[in-house]
């Protein structure tokens, strides 16, 4: 990508100052006083940070700055001031960069649907953005040298299918007038929508939107899913109560060379190519042999747990999963597999509390957004696996883990990133990480 260079940290750019509330300030025009709310002021934008943003600096103060590019040259409107930084949308560009792009969704701009981070960056250059924030938060947070970085040969993959039509999941918030739409950036403000561009076509088609003429009076929220076996299906959330609206309430998902049912509103891959990519990493990077035992961690519905026990046979697969659906589908889907038990309990009480005791040969760690942590990340490494595979969804999150793992003497050994939701600032990881040698 224009403008980052591959590890790259937050650098500094050219300062600006600022007039008043409402005016653009540059550098040069005088005393400045401190960044306002609403406030407009002209920077130039330097790299890409985690969140969607690019980083930016005003007489020191940073400010992160959402649709901008690094290398940049924009007015950027002030929406949330903190201790230490600010946060600005770019209404104005006025040096662009050649990856930008004219977003293909007209919601997709400063204060209207927060939902996509990236429409206005070209697809190639996603991938480059998504690249650097994982070599920066392996090296800021994860405590690796940029040599050790290198190494790992960091590359963020795009999946078949483009960027668009992708999400098989799609939950619609709910307004006051009970017009389904989604929510601005870091707001409960819903933003009536006529249609959603990443949203699988089938769920497109959908009457649920308001320009339709459907309205959810009694509703919080509407779910939708397209399954990768066929089903399309319409739920309403309601104060923690769902309704069926249309079609199946168990949803047919096809992924590992089986066929999942779960239900609509319950947990699964949202891009229909992300689970057998997962999947097909995991296999890669942990090579499972015949008889050797495995831990699937957060396993949910069990996808990891089906994969392994094709490979070791008959060898015990333990699934850990703290959700009560999650904990159903995995026994439901699953049952054809005696080898594999399923505990229901949160995967760090299960570990201290040894409802979960090694050794074990292998194991797969898929922990939510908030990362795995250092008491999990000790209690698998007293078990003496060969090997993990770590599945994560948050980089910030993977590198803190990171830095657990390398603490305990184990090595990243490799490292793939996926790009599961494009047009997003979101990416997908699959690390391996093995033990001390001896």
């Amino acid at each position: 990508m224009t403008g980052v260079p591959a590890g790259s940290g937050v650098a500094a750019v050219p300062a600006g100052s600022i007039g008043a509330a409402g005016s653009i300030g540059t550098a040069g025009s005088g005393e400045r006083r401190g960044l306002e709310e609403a406030e407009r002021v002209e920077l130039t934008v330097d790299a890409v940070a985690p969140g969607g943003h690019c980083v930016a600096r005003v007489d020191g103060q940073v400010v992160f700055v959402r649709h901008a590019l690094p290398g940049e040259r924009v007015v950027a409107e002030v929406t949330e001031l903190h201790r230490g930084f600010a946060r600005a949308d770019a209404v104005e560009i006025r040096s662009a960069s050649p990856d930008r792009v004219e977003p293909p969704c007209p919601y997709a701009k400063p204060g209207r649907c927060g939902g996509c981070d990236l429409q206005h960056v070209a697809p190639a250059a996603q991938l480059d953005w998504k690249t650097a924030v994982v070599r920066e938060q392996l090296t800021r947070l994860g405590g690796l040298s940029d040599g050790q970085v290198d190494a790992l040969d960091v590359r963020v993959a795009a999946l078949p299918g483009g960027p668009l039509g992708w999400r098989s999941r799609v939950r619609y918030a709910v307004d006051g007038a009970g017009r389904a739409g989604l929510l601005k950036h870091r707001s409960h403000e819903v933003v009536p929508v006529d249609r959603c561009l990443i949203a699988h076509p089938a769920i497109q088609e959908l009457r649920v939107l308001a320009p339709s003429g459907a309205r959810w009076p009694d509703a919080d929220a509407v779910e939708t899913v397209a399954s990768t076996g066929g089903d399309v299906s319409v739920t309403a959330l309601a104060e923690g109560t769902s309704t069926p609206v249309s079609g199946p309430a168990l949803v047919r998902e096809v992924a590992a060379g089986r066929e999942w049912q779960l239900p609509a509103s319950g947990f699964w891959q949202v891009h229909p190519a992300a689970a057998d990519t997962l999947v097909g990493a995991v296999l890669d990077l942990l090579d499972p042999r015949p008889g050797e035992t495995a831990w699937d961690l957060y396993g949910g519905a069990g996808l990891f747990a089906a994969a392994l026990a094709g490979r070791v046979g008959d060898a015990r697969i333990t699934l850990v999963e703290s959700a009560e659906q999650g904990v159903a589908a995995a026994r439901e889907n699953l049952a054809d597999l005696p080898a594999v038990e399923v505990v229901a309990a949160r995967v760090e009480t299960a570990l201290a509390r040894r409802r979960v005791t090694g050794p074990v040969d292998l194991v797969v760690l898929d922990p939510p957004r908030s990362g795995a942590g250092a008491p999990v990340v000790r209690h698998i490494a007293a078990a003496g696996p060969r090997a993990v595979a770590y599945v994560a969804c948050d980089p910030a999150a993977f590198a803190r883990d990171v830095r657990a793992f390398t603490g305990l003497g184990w090595r990243l050994a490799a490292l793939r990133g996926f790009d599961l939701f494009p047009m997003t600032q979101h990416v997908e990881l699959v690390g391996l990480f093995l033990p001390p040698a001896g």
